[in-house]
């Protein structure tokens, strides 16, 4: 064999980061020994891998072709290693989650996860789904959790559990007394609304088309938390998932405001990049969250499979 798995490693750490001195962070190595990596695995086949812009290091034709290949066999190096350790094949396991999913199921299900394989090391991103999408489709995470829909050439994108966003304002709120709420009042009042970008943005921006560009969007918050803190002081109605929501309905600390006609209805999804190894780490972590008995448009219930 002309390369080695250290040269491979260094290949894909320096195709993620776009910087050779980043890349050696990550891998706990010395500049000098990650830069003589790269150069060797070059010149051993005379080509190169990728283009040199200033400090920064851009995969070519070639390297992109190679990342995936890279990837997958370092994963089933990894798989390898776990399964001589004792370990039975789960090597570490890096889940991007979009917010809602993230913040209101995802530690749930890894917990669950690890509880059936302690010896699994997990990581998890929480970011929107337009963040989580991009790392998956850059190889950075080994699959992702997302609520909005998804494009993406790369990627395979699979239906996983029902989700139902609601509209909602704080008990004193003008309409949370009204006993029938029209399109024309949403229009009179102040929202605040995810961000660009998220999922729930999305379904959001889709199930009110018709009355969109009349709404008076007065803030753009990021988290739900921040979110649901905005509209119980007070400052305009807003609308998030059931899921993120049940609590604080249940306290009475925010109240469901229903128009007839919207479906804020939507499903959760799972995204894999359609070159990527499927470890059997992967393999393993999807089938619980299939398992998982979740569908927050018509329940508040979540039930997880008992660990065995």
């Amino acid at each position: 064999m002309r390369f080695s798995l250290r040269q491979l490693e260094v290949f894909v750490a320096i195709s993620r980061y776009d910087n050779v001195s980043r890349a050696a962070e990550a891998l706990s190595l010395s500049q000098s020994a990650t830069s003589m990596a790269l150069i060797e695995l070059e010149k051993q086949f005379n080509t190169h891998l990728f283009d040199r812009a200033s400090k920064r290091l851009q995969l070519n034709e070639l390297g992109h072709l190679l990342l995936p290949k890279a990837i997958e066999l370092l994963d089933r190096t990894r798989d390898i290693e776990s399964l001589l350790a004792g370990d039975a094949g789960f090597g570490p396991l890096r889940i991007g989650a979009s917010l809602t999913i993230g913040n209101y199921l995802a530690t749930l299900l890894i917990g669950n996860f690890m509880q059936q394989h302690p010896s699994c090391h997990v990581h998890l991103d929480v970011a929107n789904s337009a963040t989580i999408i991009q790392r998956v489709a850059h190889f950075d995470l080994d699959l992702g959790l997302i609520e909005s829909d998804c494009q993406h050439h790369d990627l395979e994108v699979i239906p996983w559990v029902a989700d139902e966003l609601m509209i909602f304002a704080a008990p004193e709120h003008p309409l949370a007394q009204q006993s029938e709420i029209s399109l024309s009042d949403l229009v009179s009042a102040k929202w605040i609304v995810r961000e660009t970008g998220s999922g729930t943005r999305q379904t959001f921006d889709h199930a009110m088309r018709s009355v969109l560009s009349q709404l008076n969007i007065l803030l753009e918050l990021e988290h739900t938390e921040a979110i649901k803190r905005a509209v119980e002081s007070g400052l305009g109605i807003s609308c998030i998932s059931r899921l993120a929501l049940k609590d604080a309905f249940r306290r009475g600390s925010l109240v469901p405001l229903t128009v007839p006609g919207l479906d804020f209805g939507r499903h959760f999804h799972f995204l894999l990049h359609k070159q990527k190894f499927r470890t059997h780490g992967m393999q393993e972590f999807l089938a619980l969250c299939q398992k998982v008995s979740v569908n927050v448009r018509y329940s508040d219930e979540i039930v997880l499979p008992r660990p065995a």
